[in-house]
């Protein structure tokens, strides 16, 4: 008979009767042993002893479940140390002998000499477990941890799921941060690349879906391109898994392979996702929505800090924030007995301070929005709202003569005996083509006011997606062409390998154009991009935004560009007239307060003036230089705490 030593460590351990000496006979019985002097000694302790150990002998500054401590002696055959902490909390206590004997039962394994750190010698250990642990009545622990990793992966995409709602139009931003911090809690805990794939496939798809309904607004397009719905959802599901689940892969990697401490776990986590959103800037001429920022909008104080430091700062405090109040409830709720993580506060300390600054700035920014004297001339925005499918036409003639109506009814529309300075039209709001060596533009002429419009251009064989600028006399001044251009949809990315409606050009970026007012240009999503719209060091009065939403209707994804076109004006320090087709067109102060505006598919003019233009530090320091800093800031902070706070 096997001789089995157990030593007592924690007191915990006599509350569950274990037959220790019938589990390690039928190892031996099943491996066909016949060691009658053999010992084996099991030490029953917790996660502190077992921490001390780990470290001191594999180098690994935290607690696991079961060490073996192989002597190589045919007789004296080595320690088992069991840790009563960490076993617990992976079986709960309904399964804790259960998951002890299959420790047990692994740890004998190891002193025989089996291990797993190859794919066969793995598969060759777990084979020998299940034969046992099924001879002492236990299932097999294998399937369990199946079904378990599949229930975590379907919990992390109901986080990621839940965590889109914090944005327009829900605003449920609680849940933000709860589907963030829970998702985190989890991945940190069970350490599964396919958690966080799992999250960001959910994220994105629930943040993103809106996008597909543009196969649908007009008749023409659906019967086309619906059967690339299901694709493009997957498209997007495989898009957010690549991009969402990159924080979380690499605190987790660099947690592991760093051994870093609680302490700046956060730090890594925040930074790496504020990393990924600045990278947002720039994949496939870049989409940077929602910035976990803009959660913050309905609170305007805090959101007016993104004047200061930017959605970039923000974003990188609030998901600081996340992971320490996350860190913090999971210490918290750790078994008595439990090794703390030394300095796990210390993150919340700093990122509660900060947010505490940004909304102190941003009261500062709104009180010097608001003191602002000077006001702009009366501006006149005509929102059409004409549906996508009484626009479409089915020949030239039947074009022409759409096209003809369309105008006279825009006429029509902005017309009224107290003039304005400046009308502006949206995007695509003229239906004809601009050919750029033109310099009349009949309309303006017609409406005898300076005209801002959004229309085609064409030059030298390439058609653009436009702003053209005319003043009273019907003359055009300027001919602005977008050059952030809509992937799939304003041109083709991957070639012809996803069909796309339209190859359009992109124009020459960023410029200041004078029409009544001194104005950076903005054609539709153009708005999103904050530091590459208005040119550096130059102080417009306003952005001119025209859009066309048209496409989106009633979904998520027209009331978050409004969101987006707010977070613009605080971090630009400029007011935002904004001319949307199908709505919301606004007017939108320089702390981004919506002033006016017209709801989704009113047909309607709307007068207004803005003001408040003004130079933020975020604007003057630039995005690039404000991730920069963030940066080092992290890194600072990473250094200086990791270096003081180690794990016990």
């Amino acid at each position: 008979m096997i001789k089995t030593f157990i030593d007592i460590n924690d007191s915990r351990w006599k509350k569950y009767k274990i037959d220790f000496n019938k589990i390690v006979e039928a190892v031996f019985s099943e491996l066909k042993k016949k060691n009658k002097n053999s010992e084996i000694s099991i030490v029953l302790t917790n996660d502190s002893e077992i921490c001390q150990l780990n470290k001191k002998y594999r180098g690994i500054d935290k607690p696991t479940n079961v060490l073996s401590f192989e002597t190589g002696d045919s007789e004296l055959l080595g320690d088992i140390y069991i840790s009563f902490d960490t076993t617990m909390r992976e079986s709960g206590d309904p399964e804790f002998i259960s998951h002890t004997t299959h420790l047990i039962v692994h740890g004998v394994l190891h002193l025989l000499g089996y291990d797993h750190c190859s794919d066969s010698g793995a598969r060759t250990m777990e084979a020998l477990e299940i034969k046992i642990l099924a001879k002492l009545g236990i299932k097999n622990p294998y399937d369990e941890k199946a079904r378990g990793n599949f229930a975590s992966i379907i919990l992390c995409a109901l986080f990621g799921a839940v965590a889109s709602f914090g944005f327009a139009p829900f605003n449920l931003w609680l849940l933000t941060i709860i589907g963030i911090g829970a998702a985190y809690w989890l991945i940190s805990k069970k350490q599964n690349i396919l958690l966080p794939v799992a999250f960001g496939a959910a994220y994105a798809v629930v943040s993103f879906w809106w996008v597909l309904n543009s196969i649908y607004v007009v008749p023409e397009l659906a019967a086309q391109f619906a059967i690339w719905t299901v694709p493009g959802l997957i498209g997007i599901a495989i898009g957010g898994a690549l991009i969402f689940s990159l924080p979380f892969i690499i605190t987790t990697i660099c947690m592991r392979r760093l051994r870093l401490s609680a302490a700046v776990q956060p730090f890594v986590f925040a930074a790496s996702w504020t990393f990924v959103l600045w990278l947002r800037e720039w994949f496939l001429t870049g989409f940077p929505w929602n910035p976990i920022a803009n959660i913050t909008l309905p609170f305007p104080p805090l959101a007016n800090s993104m004047s200061l430091w930017g959605a970039l700062g923000l974003t990188f405090i609030i998901m600081g924030f996340i992971a320490s109040i996350a860190q913090g409830l999971a210490e918290h709720l750790m078994p008595k007995g439990h090794v703390k993580q030394t300095g796990h506060r210390l993150p919340f300390m700093i990122f509660v301070p900060l947010l505490l600054i940004g909304i102190g700035y941003g009261y500062y920014n709104i009180r010097i929005v608001n003191q602002q004297a000077e006001l702009l001339p009366v501006i006149r925005i005509v929102q059409p709202a004409q549906s996508a499918e009484q626009k479409a036409t089915h020949s030239r003639e039947q074009a022409i003569a759409n096209a003809e109506k369309n105008i006279e009814t825009l006429i029509s529309l902005a017309s009224d005996e107290q003039k304005p300075d400046l009308i502006i039209f949206p995007e695509t709001a003229y239906p004809f083509t601009i050919v750029q060596d033109r310099d009349d533009f009949p309309m303006a002429k017609k409406l005898g006011v300076p005209t801002i419009i959004g229309a085609m251009s064409f030059d030298n064989g390439r058609f653009y997606n436009s702003m053209v600028v005319a003043d009273a006399e019907g003359k055009i001044e300027k001919i602005y062409s977008k050059s952030h251009l809509v992937p799939f949809g304003e041109y083709r990315p991957f070639g012809d390998l996803v069909p796309t409606p339209g190859q359009l050009t992109p124009g020459q970026g960023p410029e200041i154009i004078e029409a009544q007012l001194r104005f950076a240009p903005a054609v539709c999503y153009e708005i999103i991009f904050t530091d590459s719209l208005v040119p550096h060091k130059t102080q417009p009065q306003a952005i001119i935004n025209i859009t066309n939403d048209t496409w989106f209707g009633k979904t998520p994804g027209t009331f978050q560009h409004l969101d987006m076109t707010r977070r613009q004006a605080i971090e630009s320090g400029l007011p935002v007239i904004r001319a949307n087709y199908s709505g919301i067109s606004a007017f939108i102060s320089a702390d981004g307060r919506v002033i006016s505006s017209l709801p989704i598919g009113i047909a309607g003019t709307l007068d207004g003036k803005v003001f408040g233009a003004h130079m933020t530090p975020y604007r003057k320091i630039g995005r690039d230089l404000w991730m920069a800093i963030i940066l080092a800031f992290s890194v600072l902070c990473i250094f200086t705490l990791g270096k003081k706070y180690k794990q016990d």
